[in-house]
């Protein structure tokens, strides 16, 4: 049998589990929060008061913070790339117009992910402190662009790849928040914090979908994760550009900027890959073909060699500067 098939044959196998995952890992619409919930309410005569509070705490926050935010919120607004690229997973995808449990949890993700991008970029409209047109623009080209993250239709590489990148984008609206806390705007924190509760329960979840897997074909899964983390796994907003820019040109600038903030660092990447060895207990995979024991090996000797990578990598101090953010120093 192919290993399409196989794969195939375990998501269908999998697939009466998945109700199970989304009253575990999801929260019903009318019980989880929205973004007007930290927005000022435009129907309040106290609105115009809280947007000027707003204003004014932002400006505690400096420039690169601003471009950090900003690129986080571009990610998050692409979605409708996400969702149809998950939708289009062996397993996932539906045909002849029926769905499946699988692309059920799809759209209930991606309703739970829209209110990332719609309540950050509320904020940063009202901060002042962006050119929303240059941050609109950017939007628009990411999700024109699209984006190529080197799973194809595989889905025991792309739940690899969303375990990996939920608790990534985790660990950077985390800090996120808590810079924002540290310059007393509460109010940011608060969104951010949320945000990255959201994103820990979806990694929570994806990271689930490959241990169920893990059980059905470890051997198939185990040489599907080690592929991915040869290939590295990149950002989905790797293909970031601004007005006038060339597809991908401003993502190594955020990257640098995320880097020097530690908001998202090279380490952060090797200790996420030692917490799914872990969780995955990659280590202790037996009965495993020859390709199946390679795979295994590679991934247990991986954080080390990344680790000796990351303790040699140099980031460029420099200011660098954007369209979305006036460059006149500390905002």
């Amino acid at each position: 049998m192919s290993i399409k098939n196989v794969r195939l044959e375990v998501m269908q196998a999998i697939e009466p589990q998945v109700k199970g995952f989304m009253d575990e890992f999801l929260i019903p619409t009318e019980k989880i929060w929205q973004p007007t919930d930290f927005l000022p309410d435009s129907q309040s005569d106290n609105f115009f008061d809280e947007v000027v509070q707003i204003r004014e705490e932002a400006k505690e926050l400096g420039y690169d913070f601003w471009v950090t935010l900003v690129a986080d919120t571009i990610t998050e607004e692409a979605l409708p790339t996400y969702e149809s690229w998950l939708m289009d997973v062996e397993g996932i995808d539906q045909h002849n117009g029926k769905e499946n449990g699988w692309s059920k949890w799809v759209r209930a993700w991606t309703a739970e992910e829209n209110r990332h991008g719609d309540v950050l970029n509320k904020y940063l409209y009202l901060s002042g402190r962006v050119n929303m047109r240059e941050v609109e623009i950017t939007t628009q080209h990411l999700i024109s662009d699209g984006f190529d993250i080197g799973t194809d239709r595989d889905p025991y590489k792309n739940f690899v790849y969303t375990s990996f990148q939920e608790l990534a984008t985790n660990i950077s609206h985390k800090r996120v928040g808590k810079m924002a806390r540290q310059k007393s705007n509460g109010l940011l924190a608060k969104m951010c914090t949320i945000i990255a509760g959201d994103e820990m329960r979806h990694h929570l979840a994806y990271r689930e979908f490959v241990k169920t897997i893990m059980g059905q074909d470890p051997d198939g899964m185990v040489q599907a994760f080690a592929d991915m983390m040869k290939r590295k796994i990149v950002m989905p907003a790797h293909f970031l550009r601004e007005s006038g820019g060339s597809i991908g040109a401003a993502f190594e600038h955020f990257s640098n900027c995320a880097q020097k903030l530690g908001v998202y660092t090279a380490q952060d990447y090797v200790d996420i890959l030692k917490k799914l060895n872990s969780y995955w207990e990659i280590g202790n995979l037996r009965s495993l073909t020859e390709q199946g024991e390679k795979a295994r090996d590679y991934l247990m000797k991986l954080p080390e060699r990344l680790e000796r990578i990351a303790e040699r990598m140099k980031f460029p101090q420099t200011q660098q500067t954007f369209k979305w953010v006036e460059a006149n120093g500390s905002l």
